[in-house]
């Protein structure tokens, strides 16, 4: 219990709340005399603060959110012991608490503090000064577990985030694949954690063949980024068992309808794999932008069967289209989530353009001299310009450019 028994001159020594700001306090209270004492004494001791009075626990609860401490009596008519203050913590998850009670019940108040008031005061045994000390205290230790939940759960967004990037974003399998690899991932404007965004690649055959995957989970809510975790490492093992390419975006929409827990969700999935020797690389969609090709000062998306996204008619055909790469050192291929065209097309547009495949096309043939490794975290950039600020949604880009040889 803090310890009100020392007397205090309130003309000496006035105790307010930080920043000038008057506190609000519900006295809940069923004895007029003990309610008019209580205002007495607060008023004794010059304190800021502004007093309502309710005398029943019905009374009081629609004005718990209105007020930023509690002092309640325990008791009451209608809600004696703790069941009254489990009341005020179940209706009032911000406001302090402060219980008081009888001589007799001191043993209440102690079982109360256990219980999620921040202090108790015994009727009788307290000044005015004390009084106001004892609420002012009760608000910033309030303000204070406040903040440190906050902070906790701070915390727990952060690793819940580490743990969905290495989920969603791996390290590529990439040992001897004479090719370069770089990539960005950058959340939406309103989202605390990763989105449903994905992407892996896995090289094979010694290096010679490389297989790419992105994807995006569509939908806002929290089952997205599990959902793309799930569907990464379901490909990644279907690509290593040696599954057929034409049977592995089947198998991904069987993974999607089996673990999601709404039919609202789906995803949208672009898979690549590249012949690096040959120059060729044959692509399918699944309802995702096509690729990008450039090479020559070129950009020029694949003419690539749409197909149609994850989960929404399980076992519809989704037919690979071969492309010719170019020649080595002359090309590179641009995998992306629809996030990154999606934004406003900028200066000039129509109201409401989006930047759109075409558009940045247009933007990766201006003469940007960006180097390859560089250029993923250039167009992220740029379509936050030409949107004016921050994505809607989240943004994965992957840039696959053979190796240079010397």
């Amino acid at each position: 219990m803090a310890d009100l028994s020392a007397t205090v001159d309130p003309r000496s020594r006035r105790i307010g709340p930080a920043a000038g700001e008057r506190i609000r306090v519900l006295l809940v209270e069923d004895d007029p005399g003990d309610a008019f004492l209580v205002r007495e004494l607060l008023a004794e001791a010059g304190a800021p603060f502004d007093v309502e009075i309710a005398q029943t626990m019905r009374e009081a609860r629609p004005r718990f959110r209105d007020v930023h401490c509690v002092l309640l009596d325990l008791g009451l008519p209608d809600a004696s012991g703790l069941d009254g203050l489990r009341q005020v913590l179940q209706h009032s998850a911000r406001a302090a608490v402060c219980v008081l009670t009888g001589m007799e019940d001191e043993h209440l108040g102690t079982a109360a503090v256990a219980e999620g008031a921040q202090d108790y005061l015994v009727k009788g045994t307290v000044d005015g000064a004390g009084l106001s000390r004892a609420v002012r205290y009760a608000v910033e230790r309030k303000r204070a577990d406040e903040q440190a939940r906050l902070l906790r759960e701070s915390e727990l967004r952060q690793a819940e985030s580490a743990r969905l990037e290495r989920g969603l974003l791996p390290q590529p399998l990439m040992r001897d694949v004479p090719a370069e690899l770089f990539s960005i991932y950058r959340p939406g404007r309103d989202r605390a954690l990763l989105g449903g965004d994905f992407f892996d690649a896995i090289g094979v055959d010694g290096g010679s063949r490389l297989h790419l995957l992105i994807g995006d989970v569509c939908g806002h809510g929290v089952d997205e980024a599990p959902l793309g975790v799930a569907l990464r490492v379901a490909w990644r093992a279907l690509v290593l068992a040696g599954v057929p390419e034409e049977h592995i975006l089947d198998s991904l929409e069987q993974v999607l309808v089996s673990e999601r827990r709404t039919e609202e969700l789906f995803a949208t999935v672009a898979v690549a794999t590249v012949d690096l020797a040959a120059g060729k690389a044959r692509i399918r969609l699944a309802g995702h932008p096509p690729p990008i090709l450039l090479g020559g000062g070129r950009a020029a998306p694949c003419d690539v069967e749409p197909g149609l996204v994850l989960g929404v008619i399980p076992g519809v055909p989704r037919p690979a289209t071969e492309i010719t790469l170019g020649p080595a050192d002359g090309w590179s291929l641009l995998l992306y989530t629809d996030g990154l065209i999606e934004g406003a097309a900028g200066p000039g547009a129509r109201p409401g353009e989006r930047l759109g495949v075409d558009g940045l096309c247009r933007v990766l043939q201006g003469p940007h001299g960006t180097e390859p490794r560089e250029l993923p975290a250039w167009l992220a950039l740029q379509a936050e310009t030409h949107n004016g600020g921050p994505m809607p949604d989240d943004v994965a880009v992957l840039l696959l450019t053979p190796s240079r040889t010397s």
